[in-house]
């Protein structure tokens, strides 16, 4: 009975030791929708923690501020949660336009590589080129590809780490092409590079065409939705008839008005909305 509490003590005490002393296997944690946002943003040095606490605190400085204007809680509701709502729609704001920016240039980057490769290039020689002569939003990416790359000198971990710093669409296929061409060593890259360029091209402009056709649907929509509550802000500065709102009528007024806004406004961009490409392997 001895041999066995002494056994249960010593297996005890080395499981201990091992906590504190062994290294740990940290399990890689999974992209949040907020981590992925932030990297299409090009934010990708600012966690979501911060950026959940930035949207608390404007928030809460909007319903203050609603409240000292206009002495009615409901209304400093309203106003709070659409101050709280700000920086995500900054961030995505943001987010699309970086994307229709490197949707410009990645034809002019492809056409690049191809050069460099068909003039006898290696590949990570080309896409470190690419942070000189390449399009000039694409070259801080490319500039830490090389860093990676000849510091490891592992060109798939690097290439992981450059599809992590770019987060586009078209930077995933680009990526995962050159992978594949790299592992099974295909001599028409450069034929198919000079392809994936031209359809770029295509798809680009095609793309910039209804959007352009389709901006002031858009707009039109924003502002009969911005309109109801700018008048509701106007109407802050009135108390005598601002204070209706606290009513049991008033909040439901408050309720109904902003539901059917955000119902009515999530229901044009969705009729509205274009296509979009998912990201291929992230």
């Amino acid at each position: 009975m001895g041999a066995v509490v002494g056994l249960g003590v010593g297996i005890g005490l080395l499981l201990i030791w091992s906590a504190f002393v062994l290294p740990r296997t940290r399990v890689p944690r999974q992209a949040s929708p907020l981590d992925r946002l932030l990297a299409s943003a090009d934010l990708g040095q600012v966690r979501p923690a911060g950026l959940v606490g930035l949207c608390v605190a404007c928030g809460v400085t909007a319903l203050v501020v609603a409240q000292i204007v206009s002495r009615t809680f409901p209304v400093a509701i309203a106003f709070g949660a659409m101050g709280g709502h700000l920086p995500i729609t900054v961030v995505r704001s943001r987010a699309r336009r970086r994307q229709r920016e490197l949707a410009e240039v990645w034809p002019e980057a492809v056409d690049n590589l191809a050069s460099a490769v068909h003039a006898g290039m290696s590949l990570p020689e080309a896409l470190t080129a690419l942070s000189v002569r390449g399009p000039e939003p694409l070259r801080p990416a490319f500039a830490a590809f090389g860093i990676d790359y000849q510091v490891s000198g592992r060109f798939f971990d690097a290439l992981d780490r450059l599809k992590e710093r770019l987060a586009d669409p078209v930077g995933d296929r680009v990526v995962e092409g050159l992978r594949i061409a790299r592992e099974v060593g295909g001599g028409d890259l450069g034929r198919v590079l000079r392809g994936l360029s031209g359809y770029l091209r295509d798809d680009a402009r095609t793309r910039s065409e209804l959007e352009a056709r389709q901006s002031w649907t858009v707009n039109g929509a924003r502002l009969a939705v911005a309109a109801p509550w700018l008048v509701l802000l106007l109407l802050c500065f009135q108390p005598q008839v601002i204070h209706r709102y606290a009513t049991g009528a008033g909040v439901l007024v408050l309720a109904v008005g902003a539901a059917v806004c955000f119902g009515c406004y999530r229901l044009m961009l969705r009729i509205g909305r274009l296509p979009s490409e998912r990201r291929i392997l992230s």
